[in-house]
């Protein structure tokens, strides 16, 4: 075997109107893990899809794959030759066992027969889970497990095919701290036994953790390879986005005014209790705790997404009573989901249709469409945020993940109102497209929203939030003022006793 298993040199790919690869170059060793870095939008998926021969590159370039050119005409072809992907998003069938996912095209069957040989097929998936640390059994059903698990089939797939290269698309993104770092043991297991992997992230916690070299593109280009313990934070986001970003979370000072929202002993059995909290015009108030401590199910309850069954809420002095999210629309609340994918966004859909649906009756008359007024409406609101894409027409499915939040946020300055509810809003996008959404997050405080701000980045909470509320199994253990929030006081009030509650701001 040659010093690289992988070899990429000026390789092009490109699309009607769009260069998504433009001469980029890409060297992976053996029992290597690489990182490879950039913006949304930077050409990493469409390097995947080459590798994986998903799509076909222009001509000009070459892919050497143990010193021998490749061109793989389809993805068989590149699972033939030992490469295979594991994507953020895993694509199942949730409805058959994990050896049948495991197994889903490359069955073992009896010789001269179609008889599928189902005692081998769920000794060998054992053995694969097995390897992986699984606890889960192979005759389980892949619906029945969590994210975490899920991925962990993905990668006995991967193994099942004798893959020797494996690239890994944002494995963390849905994980939290302790499935992260079991599948960092993972990883690096697999890269003890041999494979090579390309571990693609926006966590620079990913790459400090697993790799051992990094590759950044930016716009379609290559902009370099450096080893990872010989280049710094500043100059790897300078690498990433083209420029320093001198203040990650630039935060102003807004004008707190009147009470918009007050929330009052809310609870429910099973999920959380004893909720309460106020929030002021202008002001952004953070709700944090780790995953599972109630944050989410507190702010479906207050936008109508699921009853509570005890407390109350206040909006602007009145009390508060509503049964869906349009009726918390009217009333002035929106807000902004985790997944904007399955929940924000209606990806079949245009980008100013998406942003515009929340208040089509604005743009209607007896009960046809305005077409040219909703464009402009969407157009200004895309240009205003910042949407980088060719036209309001196109898919918003075409954008990536830092624009489809962007038009998230749109679709919520369409309607008229006063609170909004961010969960996670900067989940899964880049450290520059990061930086445009506080910027946004922090104009809308100081234009006089009331923002509830969730989220389980302490950086992101400690550099954008006036007071925050911290939560660990259904209850709120602190309340910190401005001066009080630190990740010490944070995770002390996240790991206390949920009886023991303290208010110290």
């Amino acid at each position: 075997m040659g010093e690289y298993v992988l070899e990429l040199k000026g390789i092009t790919k490109t699309f009607p109107g769009v260069k998504a690869l433009d001469d980029v170059y890409f060297k992976l060793r053996p029992g290597e893990i690489h990182a490879l870095m950039g913006e949304n939008g930077a050409g990493k998926s469409t390097f995947i899809k080459v590798i994986t021969g998903v799509h076909a590159p222009d001509s000009g370039g070459e892919m050497l794959l143990n010193g021998q050119r490749v061109n793989f005409k389809n993805p068989t072809e590149a699972k033939k030759a030992g490469i295979a992907a594991i994507y953020q998003h895993v694509t199942c069938y949730p409805d058959l066992s994990v050896t049948e996912n495991i197994f889903m095209g490359h069955e073992k069957v009896a010789k001269g027969s179609r008889r599928i040989l189902w005692n081998e097929m769920h000794a060998e998936a054992q053995r694969l889970l097995d390897e992986l640390g699984a606890a889960f059994s192979p005759r389980t059903q892949m619906g029945a497990l969590s994210v975490a698990e899920q991925q962990i089939v993905e990668i006995a797939k991967a193994l099942s095919t004798d893959a020797k290269i494996i690239i890994m698309d944002e494995p963390t993104a849905a994980l939290t701290k302790n499935e992260s770092e079991e599948l960092y043991r993972i990883a690096e297991r697999l890269r003890d036994n041999g494979a090579s992997i390309i571990f693609i992230s926006h966590r620079f916690e990913d790459m400090y953790r697993l790799a051992s070299m990094v590759t950044v593109f930016r716009d379609s280009k290559y902009i370099g390879t450096w080893k990872v313990d010989e280049i710094t934070n500043p100059e790897l986001i300078v690498a990433m986005v083209g420029r320093e970003i001198t203040q990650l979370f630039p935060k102003k000072e807004a004008q707190l005014g009147e009470e918009l929202l007050k929330v009052e002993g809310l609870g429910k059995t099973g999920y959380f209790a004893d909720i309460s909290f106020n929030l002021r015009r202008g002001e952004i108030l953070g709700l944090t705790g780790l995953v599972g401590s109630g944050r989410t199910e507190v702010c479906e309850a207050i936008f109508g997404v699921q009853r509570f069954d005890r407390g109350g809420i206040r909006y602007k002095g009145q009390t508060l009573q509503v049964r869906n999210p349009l009726e918390a629309m009217e009333h002035g609340i929106g807000y902004l989901p985790e997944d904007r994918q399955k929940q924000g966004l209606v990806l079949q859909w245009s980008i100013g249709r998406n942003i515009t649906l929340p208040s089509l009756g604005k743009y209607a008359k007896r009960g046809l469409l305005h077409d040219r007024r909703e464009a402009q409406a969407a157009k200004s609101l895309a240009e205003k945020l910042g949407v980088k894409a060719g036209s309001i027409f196109d898919l918003v499915s075409s954008l990536s993940g830092g624009n489809q939040q962007k038009v998230v946020f749109a679709k919520l300055l369409t309607a008229e109102l006063d609170v909004l509810i961010l969960d996670e809003p900067t989940k899964g996008v880049d450290v520059g497209a990061k930086s445009a959404i506080y910027e946004i997050i922090s104009e809308l405080a100081c234009s006089g929203y009331g923002i509830i701000l969730v989220s389980s980045e302490m950086p992101e909470i400690i550099g954008m939030c006036d007071r925050v509320a911290v939560m660990r199994e259904g209850r709120i253990t602190a309340t910190l003022g401005r001066s009080d929030i630190t990740q010490e006081a944070i995770l002390r009030a996240a790991m206390v006793d949920a009886t023991e509650t303290a208010d110290i701001g």
